[in-house]
């Protein structure tokens, strides 16, 4: 028999299929840990550079094809000389790292750890940039293999730079490289008559004369000019980065970009001039006429085609 009221009340409770509502026990240091937060109203409770956010979540939107609910920056690494951003980006399907610079998105399902995500990211962009950086197109590459084969050794010196003496060294190399391609891009007739010819290594004074070959006439007035200033600010830019004490790394980006600027251009405008390939398409009319160099199709090594049409037709090259 029940001696307490207690057991009395739970007693009655189980026969009439009532629970009784327990009262839960109280603390004083308790700890409650709140629900999880609605992704739509995480953006509010962060903070964020607006404009790096509305690239970031523009590109998932456009990749992925979801909507963005919440963009969040996690850490900047910084790696041989490169910063890369890691974001973590919820969609209304799923949930992504994505990883700068050149960016990319990986799913949270297949890559649940951002180390390990960043540590391929960098493996596979290295990779990538390491195998196409250079030479812009198989043109340029052939045509000008030993100049880009010095602005590759240049870069790759950069990669392992550490010290001031390391980056005059790119400065150095860079010098190297831009006296290659005058070498490369000069010949005889380009000598005004009864002129001497500059050294060898004149930088300045053949790229002069290269612009006056391959942009010459009134209507290329402005990119010879272009050509000439470029040569020579990125030439006095190099010795300058050879000679200087305190170099810092920055300083050799910029001496190394504005080689690959000076070849990139320099070499276009040669292909142009040496090939003789018509700016549009004679079949269709199309501006996407690409030129190639074949070295084996020598003594004509140029070859135009047609992006549209499909237009084909071997130049009569280096004139």
């Amino acid at each position: 028999m029940a001696t307490d009221i207690s057991e009395i009340e739970d007693g009655f409770a189980l026969r009439h299929g009532v629970r009784k509502k327990k009262k839960k026990a109280k603390f004083k240091d308790e700890c409650t840990i709140p629900p999880a937060i609605p992704k739509h109203a995480l953006s509010t409770l962060v903070m964020f550079s607006p404009r790096s956010k509305k690239a970031i979540a523009d590109y998932v939107e456009v990749q992925a094809r979801e909507k963005v609910l919440h963009t969040e920056k996690i850490k900047t690494e910084h790696v041989l000389g490169h910063d890369y951003e890691c974001w973590d980006v919820h969609t209304n399907k799923d949930r992504y790292w994505v990883v700068t610079d050149p960016t990319n998105l990986y799913s949270h399902d297949l890559f649940p750890s951002l180390d390990y995500t960043l540590s391929f990211h960098i493996g596979v962009t290295t990779r990538m940039m390491h195998s196409s950086r250079g030479a812009p197109n198989k043109a340029h590459k052939s045509r000008f293999m030993v100049m880009w084969r010095k602005w590759e050794q240049a870069a790759d010196a950069l990669d392992t730079a550490e010290e001031a003496e390391d980056f005059q060294a790119v400065g150095m190399r860079c010098r190297e490289t831009l006296t290659q391609m005058a070498r490369a891009l000069a010949k005889p007739n380009m000598v005004p008559h009864g002129e001497a010819a500059p050294k060898r290594s004149d930088v300045v004074n053949w790229s002069s004369l290269i612009a006056n070959t391959v942009a010459s006439g009134q209507h290329n007035d402005a990119i010879r000019g272009h050509l000439k200033a470029m040569a020579k600010s990125t030439w006095e830019l190099a010795n300058w980065l050879t000679h200087t004490s305190g170099a810092k790394r920055i300083d050799a980006i910029f001496v190394i970009d504005a080689t690959h600027t000076v070849l990139d251009t320099f070499g276009t405008a040669m292909i142009r001039h040496e090939s003789g390939s018509p700016e549009q398409c004679p079949e269709c009319g199309s501006y996407s006429v690409e030129v190639e160099f074949d070295p084996d199709l020598m003594p004509d090594p140029y070859f135009s085609l047609c992006g549209h049409c499909g237009w084909e037709r071997q130049e009569k090259g280096m004139n």
